[in-house]
């Protein structure tokens, strides 16, 4: 049975401007009837990247939602004239700039192939970012007719979020790239600049918010209430016969059977095999192996797994693209009982040697033990980008990592995490998955969280179940985010106070501790890294007895994570916790 609809499409973007008006009519079989009614919506992620949208692949027929929305403009420049190039030239130059303001700084620490080194400048308050504005989605057949209603994406503001507000994560600003510095801290003489406009929306607050691919729409037409007249164009294919499904699973089990009492020893091997499948279960790789890293970044992956990307779309914690690193990566951590942030730093050359795991954290230095594995490994995939000729990037891979215990691995759980991401027909989905093993005890053990309630603003879109690796065991993070020597940032709670320190939309005083920290212990082991991730500066007498702030995330250099004193730095003034 067929029905019939009719309607006419008329909507304005900006002020009195009549985007499109077109007569819909099209037919929706009883089978595709179905299928809407039955299957879950789908998060759509759209991007359009200098002017061209993303070409992009859905199911025929399924339901769908926006989840998330990248919009990038980019101009190359020789001269240093930080973002103001944007003003007048690429794909944001009929944006209002008007206020922008050089927020801060920070360079890579790994050279260029060259010698040389690259610079990252960020800015902020450009009157685009801190205008109300939305976005119109309508779909358009082969000859530019709508072919759907439009969809309203409210993008809200760089601050606190309203009711109305589409998107948990909004971040709108810009950088400039200079790719030519002599040194990390030194940019003169430089002649390769690159200057960018981002907008990132992406955690949808409007799930209910859904509609379907019309049959004959070809295209996603994008329109910004600042750039009126000037939609973005995406092309859009409809496959009618999918070979997976959507969602995203993922598993890890044990190969190593544990002794009759469940229990692991101190000093032994440990296995585990990942798993990665559909939502429907169906598996997204072979039994025993995962594609290649060409496979995956080159090729056909039809499957949609994802490795980490940041050697062709470099990121920046809070200030750019995040959430499309995509690392596949899993680590071991425990006893959970001494669970804590891991300080020591591991380099470069500690990815690069015959081990396919790293040891980030021991008792001796960190209170904890903690191992990790990228997939691919890392003497496979950061020796394949710092030296092709090795041929890690081609290399076989195996779904099975090995970790191992050490002999004086204290007793209790220990805990096994995997973190993945999963891109297919237009879904860009994060999981993650834990597992606990028992070591040297059959008793179970507790992580001793010394910080939350984060679910009094992580809600409504916004969950930790969702957000980020979609975990939301706050216990099973610390050993994969360590302290790297490319990348001090790496730490949770470096992380953290960077993030809510720069975000406009955490409205508590930054010196009232208590609103996450628990106790006054939580806050009491003070080191450059703990307070200049939130402090931007530091007195006079600080500068003159530790160096000036040379990080915005953590402060100084590899100096930074020591322990400055049991002496000094033990309350802090208005932190809400007893006694201090």
């Amino acid at each position: 049975m067929h029905r019939s609809r009719r309607m006419v499409v008329a909507f304005t973007i900006g002020v009195g401007l009549t985007v499109g008006c077109e007569e819909i009519e099209g037919d929706v079989a009883s089978a595709e009837e179905e299928l809407w009614f039955s299957s879950p919506a789908v998060g759509l992620a759209l991007e359009v990247d200098n002017g061209s949208g993303v070409p992009v692949r859905v199911r025929a027929g399924q339901r769908f939602y926006i989840n998330q929305l990248d919009v990038r403009a980019f101009v190359d420049v020789s001269e240093d004239n930080g973002v103001d190039t944007l003003n007048s030239e690429g794909d944001f130059a009929s944006v209002p700039w008007s206020g922008v303001q050089f927020e801060e700084e920070e360079p890579v620490l790994l050279p260029n192939p060259d010698g040389t080194f690259t610079r990252r400048r960020f800015y902020r308050d450009a009157a685009w970012m801190n205008r109300p504005s939305w976005f119109v989605v309508v779909q358009v057949d082969d000859h530019g007719r709508f072919r759907s209603r439009p969809l309203w994406l409210y993008a809200g503001l760089d601050a606190r979020r309203g009711p109305w507000d589409s998107f948990f994560i909004r971040r709108l600003r810009s950088m400039q790239w200079t790719f030519d510095c002599p040194g990390p801290d030194d940019c003169a003489g430089a002649t390769n600049f690159q200057e960018e406009a981002l907008v990132e929306l992406r955690n949808s607050r409007q799930m209910r918010q859904t509609f379907r691919i019309h049959p004959r729409t070809t295209g996603l037409k994008v329109f910004w209430s600042l750039r009126p007249g000037a939609p973005w164009q995406i092309p859009l294919e409809q496959v009618e016969d999918p070979t997976y499904a959507y969602g995203f699973e993922v598993d890890v089990d044990a190969l190593t059977p544990p002794a009759a009492d469940g229990t692991y020893a101190p000093g032994s091997d440990v296995s585990f095999r990942i798993t990665l499948r559909d939502g429907e279960g169906q598996r997204l790789h072979p039994e025993g192996s995962l594609p290649t890293y060409e496979e995956v970044i080159f090729g056909v992956n039809e499957p949609g797994i994802q490795y980490y990307r940041a050697f062709f779309d470099p990121t920046a914690t809070y200030w750019r693209r995040k959430h499309q690193e995509r690392m596949l990566m899993i680590q071991l951590i425990g006893p959970a009982q001494d669970i804590q942030p891991i300080r020591s730093i591991i380099d470069i050359e500690g990815f690069l040697g015959p081990e396919d795991t790293q040891v980030v954290g021991t008792p001796e230095r960190d209170g904890v033990y903690a191992e990790f594995q990228t997939f691919p490994p890392g003497n496979d995939l950061f020796g394949g980008a710092i030296d092709p000729s090795t041929g890690g990037w081609s290399a076989p891979q195996s779904d099975e990592v090995n970790f191992h215990l050490p002999e004086d691995a204290a007793p209790g759980t220990y805990l096994v995490t995997l973190k993945a991401r999963r891109t297919y027909l237009g879904e860009d989905i994060p999981r993650s998955a834990t597992v606990e093993i028992q070591v040297g005890t059959p008793e179970p053990t507790e992580p001793q969280l010394t910080t939350g309630p984060c679910t009094s603003c992580h809600s409504r879109g916004g969950e930790l179940s969702i957000v980020l690796h979609a975990n939301d065991n706050r216990a099973a993070c610390a050993a994969c985010h360590v302290p790297l020597g490319f990348e001090l940032e790496g730490p949770i709670f470096v992380r953290t106070h960077f993030i809510h320190s720069r975000s406009r939309r955490f409205d508590e005083p930054l010196y009232e501790c208590s609103q996450c920290h628990l106790s006054e212990e939580g806050i009491q082991r003070t080191s450059k890294a703990a307070c200049l991730s939130c402090h931007r500066e530091y007195p006079e007498t600080h500068v003159a007895w530790f160096g000036p702030i040379e990080s915005i995330y953590v402060g100084g250099g590899r100096e930074s994570f020591g322990q400055c004193t049991e002496s000094c730095h033990v309350t802090h003034p208005g932190s809400g916790l007893d006694g201090l």
